[in-house]
């Protein structure tokens, strides 16, 4: 069976199956991304004969078209959003979204004597040679009278030259485009490779491209949620926005959505700011209790999973359970409620989290439990926290994670989320894992390791102090300014053996120190620094930081993993130093993720 059909339409039938939602073109509802120079040259290519390029479409069953009519085979435009955009600005002179959310026109002009497009600027509206709007040409009821009243504007120009551009300029409202036309019985995966083998920039569509292009296809219900993820998404980023979309976006704000993420207009939280994928996949796991984006399409679609036939009574029902999750998704106290939940594990930076599957899972399973009346709030995020900090220390949802999402969506159900988190906890932080595989995890140069961050996060939660700092905290300075600190000085490791910087820039032979403890230290090695610091604890005289306990020296190094003898490390006995210091780390760790 073909897999795809090749048309050609002309360009007003084409705009006349977008005003009619044949075509359904999702990107309407997001700004316009080209410029008014590309508009330009999309319209010269056009007056040229020159190809512009497939548009790719997708057979979306189900679609509300305008007027509440339901249509049985709507096309959705996934290739070719801009292109369409523009010939909607230029030709049939209508509006564009601007990044402000506002409408507003791009305006081409046509010369037809020299036969040159430009942008429309005020010398140009002053000149009687140029057509100042391309647009007033396509619309006007009477060619000829347009025609005629150019001429008496310049009586000078030669007639039959300018008839015959604007003959030429005309032609591009028949101008013909070719439409790729995918089937409609493909699935996600499948259209996404077609997509990226004859799209020559070789993007990539991900599957929750194709989401938010369906969502958008069920009439005004459809594009308002989909306004909804796109709006709340770009609002958790830019909270001064909001006023942009309440006054630009009308339909929009006549609708609940807008007040149930109009408090992020008083956001300033980072730690957790999710992109319309985010969206997509954890509605997909709260509303469906899938773990593929491409499933959300087959929900909204009327696929039944079980018989993968398409019946059309399940569309409004999808619809209904993708509408429920949204909502809960973007509620303020689920929200902030849930990051308050992350902090209070210890990642209180974005930085912190190089994980944004590990934060959406943890959302999504946030928020099915909550679902859950008869369990504790204090045992909700519990088995949340211990859950993020799991899947950051074995890189669960890396990969080929949404295999893994649907299991562990379906066993939680199954089995409980307490037993069989403490079943995964069994088979994936054994003893040997504290032993073995995360102080061997800890032998990176990457400071945004998880298991460094982790590390971090496990001092933030003990309230760990920076390395020799009396009562300056690892949280503090995580959130405020400190810096990353050589324990054993990168300039004395060069000078002794360590040259590459895979070796002086292990994780193990940082800590994080105050700035003004990192300038005292310099690059004088353990030996001299330390002495220093004992010479202090037994005089009290200030010099390097400010302790002068020895005991309260000793926890200091406790509390940041680092060896008693630190004093006695030089660089002959450094790589034993790492070894030993890595083994500290996981124990921290260990000891920290288990009072979770």
């Amino acid at each position: 069976m073909a897999k795809y059909s090749v048309t050609q339409s002309a360009v007003t039938q084409l705009l006349s199956d977008v005003k009619s939602d044949k075509i359904a073109i999702p990107e309407l509802q997001r700004p316009f991304v080209w410029d008014s120079v590309k508009v330009r040259d999309l319209m010269d290519s056009l007056y040229k004969g020159y190809p512009v390029g497939y548009l790719i479409t997708w057979q979306s069953v189900g679609a509300k078209l305008k007027g509440g009519q339901v249509a049985a085979h709507q096309q959705i435009l996934i290739d070719g959003q801009q292109r369409i955009t523009a010939l909607r600005a230029a030709v049939a002179g209508l509006k564009v979204i601007d990044k402000r959310y506002k409408q507003i026109r791009i305006i081409i002009a046509f010369n037809p004597l020299t036969e040159e497009f430009a942008t429309a600027t005020p010398v140009i509206r002053k000149d009687p040679q140029w057509i100042a709007d391309i647009s007033e040409y396509f619309n006007s009821d009477s060619p000829l009278s347009f025609a005629r009243e150019y001429l008496e504007r310049n009586p000078g120009v030669d007639a039959k030259l300018f008839e015959t551009s604007l003959a030429r300029l005309g032609s591009i409202q028949n101008a013909q485009i070719g439409i790729i036309g995918l089937a409609d019985d493909l699935d996600v995966e499948t259209v996404s490779e077609i997509f990226i083998r004859i799209n020559s920039k070789g993007v990539p569509l991900s599957s929750a491209d194709f989401a938010m292009s369906k969502i958008a296809t069920y009439g005004d219900r459809g594009r308002n949620l989909r306004k909804l993820i796109d709006y709340f998404c770009h609002l958790a980023v830019a909270p001064h926005a909001y006023s942009d979309v309440l006054e630009n976006d009308t339909e929009f704000a006549a609708t609940p959505y807008l007040k149930a993420i109009s408090w992020l207009k008083d956001e300033a939280e980072d730690l957790y700011d999710p992109q319309y994928s985010d969206i997509i996949r954890v509605a997909g796991l709260v509303g469906f209790h899938r773990g593929k984006a491409s499933s959300i399409v087959s929900e909204l679609s009327g696929r039944d999973p079980e018989t993968r036939k398409v019946d059309e009574e399940r569309i409004p029902l999808a619809y209904d359970k993708l509408e429920r999750a949204l909502l809960e998704i973007v509620r303020k106290y689920h929200f902030d409620n849930f990051l308050m939940l992350i902090k209070s594990a210890g990642f209180i930076t974005s930085g912190m989290v190089n994980s944004r599957n590990a934060l959406n899972f943890g959302y999504a399973l946030y928020l099915r439990l909550r679902q859950d009346e008869t369990m504790s709030e204090g045992e909700r995020k519990r088995i949340v926290k211990r859950w993020f900090v799991m899947s950051m220390l074995t890189g669960r949802h890396s990969g080929s994670f949404e295999s893994t999402w649907e299991q562990d969506i379906r066993r939680i159900g199954d089995q409980g989320a307490a037993n069989y988190l403490k079943q995964v906890e069994d088979s994936e932080l054994s003893d040997a894992f504290w032993a073995v595989t995360l102080p061997a995890a800890l032998e990176t140069t990457s400071t945004v390791s998880p298991f460094f961050q982790t590390f971090l996060a496990a001092q933030v939660v003990n309230n760990a102090r920076g390395f020799l700092s009396k009562a300056i905290t690892v949280s503090a300075m995580t959130q405020q300014s400190g810096d990353i600190h050589h324990i054993v000085p990168k300039d004395y490791l060069q000078k002794n053996g360590f040259p590459d910087r895979g070796d002086y820039n292990q994780v193990a032979n940082f800590a994080l120190t105050e700035t003004s403890i990192n300038i005292s230290i310099s690059n004088r090695p353990p030996a001299q620094y330390m002495a220093e610091m004992i010479a202090q604890v037994q005089s009290g005289v200030l010099s390097l930081g400010e302790i002068t306990n020895e005991d309260d020296l000793l926890a200091n190094l406790a509390e940041n993993a680092v060896p008693e003898d630190l004093i006695n490390v030089t660089a002959g006995d450094y790589p034993e130093f790492l070894v030993r210091r890595r083994r500290l780390m996981a124990a921290i760790i260990r000891d920290y993720y288990q009072a979770l």
